[in-house]
């Protein structure tokens, strides 16, 4: 594949798209979508753009392989138990209500374990969660909230029974559930953010972007955040120099907008 081809597909996906695929790894994103179009019979990125304007179902594969849709309910639970006992007590100590997102929700998972934990502390009428993503088909698939059995295999059991029915071999996301998530399609680089959260959500997405990008978006985020909000991120995007966003660690992947 030449280095112009690529350019010219990362130019053509930005104005079909709004995706800015240079803000990616550019090794890394190269191999993962050559190894798509090659799969699919294509030669180069030429042809592989000239098929996604055509098929709507190929141009959703891509966005999968390009967004990384691979995630569970409770991921990485230690994390989710610090957040329960003990970022969430202080945060509804100071106010009755929670203004909450989870950025780059992908297919759900994450908005709806948000929900579960909260409505330990609040009726789940008091609940209310923005959810977004870049890509529609994992959005549409998150508002279905169907999943496999492994993507449950960290919920624990009375949340399990509590939200979820069984349904041919798979889960549900029962309907009280799902009102208190609202899904919108959202391009974290290039959009821009509401304000005033307490908390914000988003992991296991920022290791994609390079330092550019992520050095964009920890102010964007840390904006969106009202003061003493919450900024919580994946297990492997620690981030060196907080302050430098107004930031501090409140706990291991955990910061403190100050």
């Amino acid at each position: 594949m030449s280095e112009e081809d690529y350019i010219q597909f990362t130019m053509d996906i930005k104005k079909k798209s709004g995706i800015d695929l240079s803000l990616y790894k550019e090794a890394q994103m190269k191999r993962r979508l050559s190894s798509l179009y090659e799969k699919k019979g294509y030669k180069n990125f030429k042809e592989f753009f000239i098929a996604l304007n055509k098929e709507d179902k190929l141009f959703h594969e891509f966005l999968d392989r390009m967004t990384i849709n691979v995630s569970e309910f409770y991921r990485n639970g230690k994390r989710w138990e610090v957040l329960e006992q003990k970022i969430i007590p202080q945060l509804l100590s100071k106010s009755k209500t929670l203004k909450v997102w989870s950025a780059a929700c992908s297919t759900g998972e994450e908005p709806y374990t948000l929900a579960m934990i909260l409505s330990n502390f609040l009726p789940l009428s008091a609940i209310s969660i923005l959810a977004t993503d870049i890509d529609t088909n994992a959005i549409a698939r998150a508002k279905m909230g169907v999943y496999p059995e492994r993507s449950l295999k960290e919920v624990p059991e009375k949340m399990k029974q509590k939200f979820f029915t069984l349904e041919d071999n798979h889960f549900k996301v029962n309907d009280d559930l799902k009102s208190r998530v609202t899904f919108k399609q959202q391009n974290l680089l290039a959009d821009s953010f509401d304000r005033n959260f307490d908390i914000i959500v988003c992991r296991n997405v920022l290791i994609y972007f390079t330092d550019e990008a992520k050095n964009l978006l920890y102010q964007k985020f840390s904006s969106a955040l009202k003061k003493d909000g919450i900024f919580f991120v994946g297990s492997t995007e620690q981030i060196f120099n907080p302050s430098l966003y107004n930031l501090e660690t409140e706990e291991t992947f955990i910061y403190r907008k100050i």
